[in-house]
This record gives C-alpha cells, sequence and structure tokens, in this order.
C-alpha cells in the first residue's frame, strides 16, 4: 500500500509539473512539455471521413454531406491558432469575421472556448487590433497562439503582444482577477474608445502582461508564440523583431523569451544574450522543457538562427541584483556557415575589407531562423529551419543536437571580426539533413522515426539516430503546420486543404487522402480518441462512428 501511494503521489507531481492533468487530453502546442507532436494514448481514430460541402451561398458546413464528423464549429475567415483540447473543451485561435455579436464590427482577434460535447461557443476572448497595421498585427490573422490549459486556467498570447491568463469558465463563475475587461475589448489605442458591456459569454482575464509597455518589444506582424507552463513558471517568446524595412531592429536589447510566474504574471526572468541585437525579422518559435544533461532546461528555436538551452531557474544579473536573468547553457547554429557566407567551391569569399561575404537573408540559397518548435527525444533535441512563408520556398537544415555540451556548439565557428571560419571541435550536432526546404514544422517522433515535413510541401521520415532518409512524400501543396503521430498513423495538412494519413513506419504507406472546402493552416490534434482539425474557417471534430459515443 506504501509503494502504491508513493507511486500515485509521483505521478501526480509529474502531471501537475507537466502543466495538463489528463493523458488523453491535448492541452498545450506539442502535446507535452517536450513539444514532441505525438500522442501515446489514442486508439480507434478514423481514417476515412467525409469534411462535407458548404451550404448554398454561405460559409457553413452542411453536416448532411459529412461522415464520422461529430460537429464542425464556424471560426472566423482567416485560422491560424492551432487548437488544444483539455476539460471537455477545445480552444483555438481565429479572427471575427462572421460574428453576429452586434459588438464587436470590424477586424478583431478572438479565442474560442468550444464545448468539445457539441461544438458549440461556450464564451471568446475578443481583442481589438493595435492599429498599427502590417508591421506589428497583420489585418485579419487572428490570434495565432495555441493556448496552454493548466488546471483551471488558460495562457494565452494576444496579437496586441500581450501574455494573458483566462479563467478555464470564462464569466460563467463571475469576474475575477482583472476587472476592466469591457476596456480591454474596447479600443484601448491612443484614442480609447468607452469600454464594452461585459456579457456572461466573454473570457475572463485573470492577469495580463504586456509585452510592449514592460519590455519594449516590437512585434513584427504579429505576436504568436505558445506559452510553455512548467511548476508556477510560465514560458513565452515575445515576437520581437525587425520594422517595416525588414533591416531595422526597433528593440535590440528587449527580450526574445521571459519567464512570468504563472499565479499573478509577474516577471521572473528573461533571455539576457543579445539574441534580439541579432534577429533575422521574427520571433514566433515555442520553448519546449526537458531534463538534460542532469539539467532543467528550456530550450528554445532563436530567431537568429541558433539553437538555446537555458537553465529553467533564472538567476540574479551579476550586474544588477534586482534584474532576473536565464543562464544560457549553450547555443548552436542551425545554419551551415556555407547558408551564412559565401563560398568559392569549398572556400569563404571575401569582400575588398577582409570579411567574410554575408549571403542576404530571404535569398533562397541564404540563412534561415527557427519558426518551428524544438523537439525533445531520448535527451535529444531536434528542430528543422525555415522562414516566414511570404519569403517562398528555400534551402532548409534539420539538425539532431547533443544538449549535453555547453558554449557555442556550433560545427563551426566565426570570429568577431567575421573573418574566419574555423571548424569547432566541441560541437554538438550529432547530425544533420540538409536535403530538406525551409520548414514551419515541428516534428513528430516516434518509435525513432522522425516525421516532419517542408513548406515545398514534401513529408519526410527521418531515422532519429542517424538522420538516414528513410522516406519521403510530395503532397503537391504548401504545408504551414506540422504532422501528428498517434494510433499508428501520421496526420498532416497542406493548403490545398488536403489531409494526409499515413501508416506509421518505415514502409511509406500513404493510407488516405481528405480533402477539405478551406486551406489547412494548422496542425491537427487528437484528444478523447477524436481528431480536431481547424482550416481557414471551421473547426472539424472527427470520430470513428465506431467510437462515438
Amino acid at each position: 500500500m506504501k509503494t502504491k501511494l508513493t507511486n500515485l503521489m509521483l505521478m501526480t507531481a509529474v502531471l501537475c509539473l507537466c502543466g495538463y492533468a489528463y493523458a488523453d487530453d491535448w492541452a498545450m502546442w506539442g502535446h507535452s512539455t517536450s513539444r514532441n507532436m505525438a500522442s501515446e494514448d489514442a486508439q480507434g481514430l478514423p481514417t476515412s471521413w467525409k469534411a462535407g460541402e458548404f451550404k448554398d451561398n454561405s460559409d457553413h458546413i452542411d453536416m448532411a454531406t459529412t461522415e464520422n464528423v461529430q460537429w464542425v464549429a464556424k471560426m472566423g475567415s482567416q485560422t491560424y491558432g492551432n487548437p488544444t483540447a483539455a476539460a471537455g473543451k477545445v480552444f483555438v485561435g481565429t479572427n471575427n469575421d462572421g460574428n453576429p455579436d452586434p459588438r464587436f464590427k470590424g477586424d478583431f482577434s478572438v479565442l474560442k472556448c468550444i464545448d468539445a460535447a457539441n461544438g458549440q461557443t461556450l464564451w471568446q476572448l475578443t481583442v481589438p487590433k493595435m492599429g498599427d497595421g502590417k508591421v506589428g498585427d497583420w489585418e485579419y490573422l487572428g490570434i495565432c497562439s495555441s493556448p496552454a490549459i493548466d488546471g483551471d486556467r488558460v495562457y494565452v498570447l494576444t496579437n496586441r503582444c500581450e501574455v494573458l491568463c483566462l479563467d478555464i469558465n470564462g464569466m460563467a463563475n463571475g469576474n475575477q482577477g482583472f476587472q476592466d475587461e469591457g476596456q480591454h475589448m474596447a479600443y484601448n489605442g491612443k484614442n480609447p474608445l468607452p469600454p464594452m458591456e461585459v456579457k456572461p459569454t466573454d473570457a475572463d482575464i485573470l492577469w495580463i502582461f504586456d509585452m510592449r509597455e514592460e519590455l519594449n518589444v516590437f512585434p513584427h506582424n504579429i505576436t504568436s508564440s505558445s506559452p510553455l507552463v512548467i511548476g508556477d513558471k510560465v514560458w513565452c517568446a515575445t515576437s520581437n523583431g525587425v520594422d517595416w524595412s525588414h533591416t531595422n531592429i526597433p528593440s535590440p536589447k528587449a527580450p526574445t523569451l521571459i519567464c512570468l510566474d504563472k499565479m499573478t504574471g509577474k516577471l521572473l526572468g528573461e533571455e539576457a544574450s543579445g539574441i534580439s541585437s541579432r534577429i533575422l525579422h521574427g520571433c514566433w518559435s515555442s520553448p519546449a522543457y526537458g531534463k538534460l544533461g542532469g539539467k532543467d532546461m528550456i530550450v528554445f528555436s532563436g530567431p537568429d538562427g541558433y539553437m538555446y538551452g537555458f537553465n529553467a531557474t533564472p538567476i540574479k544579473d551579476p550586474d544588477d541584483p534586482d534584474f532576473n536573468i536565464l543562464k544560457e547553457e549553450f547555443r548552436c547554429d542551425g545554419d551551415p556557415k556555407w547558408y551564412r557566407y559565401k563560398r568559392d567551391g569549398s572556400v569563404y569569399t571575401k569582400d575588398s575589407k577582409g570579411k567574410l561575404e554575408k549571403i542576404k537573408y530571404v535569398k533562397p540559397e541564404g540563412p534561415s531562423e527557427f519558426i518551428a518548435s524544438p523537439v525533445i527525444y531520448e535527451g535529444k533535441i531536434y528542430a528543422n529551419i525555415g522562414q516566414d512563408p511570404e519569403h517562398g520556398e528555400g534551402i532548409g537544415n534539420f539538425l539532431c543536437i547533443d544538449p549535453t555540451k555547453s558554449g557555442d556548439v556550433s560545427p563551426q565557428l566565426v570570429d568577431e571580426k567575421e573573418t574566419t571560419v574555423t571548424d569547432n571541435p566541441n560541437h554538438a550536432v550529432i547530425w544533420n539533413f540538409d536535403k530538406i526546404n525551409r520548414s514551419l514544422c515541428t516534428p513528430a517522433i516516434h518509435d525513432g522515426l522522425i516525421y516532419t515535413g517542408d513548406f515545398s510541401g514534401f513529408v519526410y521520415c527521418l531515422d532519429a539516430k542517424t538522420g538516414e532518409l528513410v522516406w519521403k512524400h510530395d503532397t503537391l501543396s504548401h504545408i504551414w503546420g506540422s504532422p501528428m503521430y498517434a494510433d499508428g498513423k501520421v496526420y498532416i495538412g497542406n493548403e490545398d486543404g488536403d489531409m494526409l494519413i499515413f501508416a506509421a513506419g518505415r514502409e511509406k504507406k500513404l493510407i488516405n487522402t481528405v480533402t477539405f472546402p478551406d486551406p489547412i493552416y494548422s496542425t491537427p490534434i487528437t484528444a478523447n480518441n477524436t481528431i480536431y482539425v481547424a482550416t481557414t474557417t471551421q473547426l472539424y471534430a472527427i470520430k470513428s462512428k465506431a467510437g462515438a459515443e
């Protein structure tokens, strides 16, 4: 009995640390703190369904034309937010188009909380635009952050560069914490509008951390990172980036990664490695967590193209004891140096001043940042490099990194004056696969096999130990989202609205391709043996008839 009780206590502690309470939920981006897009619990997931057709002259799905679809919930006109699901609720970010609520006319960003049983909206967070145009809050993109659910709290980043903590029940159990939701829903820029009426169907905000006001962050295009909840802390990337010129960095000293108290929103620590001064475009990746080399570590895919490991316990800044920073454990360049600097054959070329000739960012043969999240699997880190889809296709790189080494563990090093490239005997890249193109995909790894994709539309299966290409498939359309492994299958969508379903394993076997009436820009998830797929305008709950309740 004592052993069983001890085991129960240990299991409870682990679940609390990971930030979600049920194994069959998908309560955060990447399912778990490792960000591995895989579920080991799902069973009986369908491989065939009909997504249905639009009713005449409408953007609503005719349920009579669907099959193996429990329900379809209408989203806005653009949905880039990846769904999460926990406690019988599904959360997804979208925009305000089609919302019948007369309070909200025009362009607002929205987070919907949907009843997993019937697809009805229980409550929604509605956020006005910043008013800065495309440079900081692109029109009609909506909320792009995939929320993290931790007990009775929901954490999400808004289009206004805020970190919000919400009550999972909305206003149904009263207004708690932050009391000014009416003003938050109204435009609150230079010319604030009167606060709006607060209704029971609105979100209940518990606290707000404004990264622009508190940290001088300058978000580029959109704020998009998915929070990571570990113990009593919540970790977020800031979306700091370049301005409209795409060359100037307005806030080179602002952090790219922060740590907040999950109960109060108090700032507990921030990255001080100077990453913002090296930003290529924007900071949109989401951090992962794992115990690596005996250390509790936050792994962060940087907007400068480097992978970083930070100790999960903030420390006092040696230069300012009132200021907490994140201790950097390692950094590793995701770009081979010949993506950053020109070569003639194997020799790096130099300009008239004797400096290495840089390859201009955005060029197809040039460097990329990380947009995909890193995945921690069996003590190693796996990640793709890539760029904003607006930049088009280009060369990529997929890395497997040993996180136990410290310092700059890139395969090659460049001196401070940028005049020479030297091999690094202390590098931590176990293998890299450079026959992939730019990618937005966070990989799914199962049974020693990696499943990933690239923006050019190819799906890859790689050996996790060696990096060997096992198989490759052309989906014939751009891939924005990530693959999901579940129930012995791999699901991945593309811009044509095709959901491809592969049998997991070393033999390439395409089981089926299901076409939706809208493009798919997000990642499918599974919770309680149901698949959730967000298309541009709809959220689908898909379940086989045999598994339906």
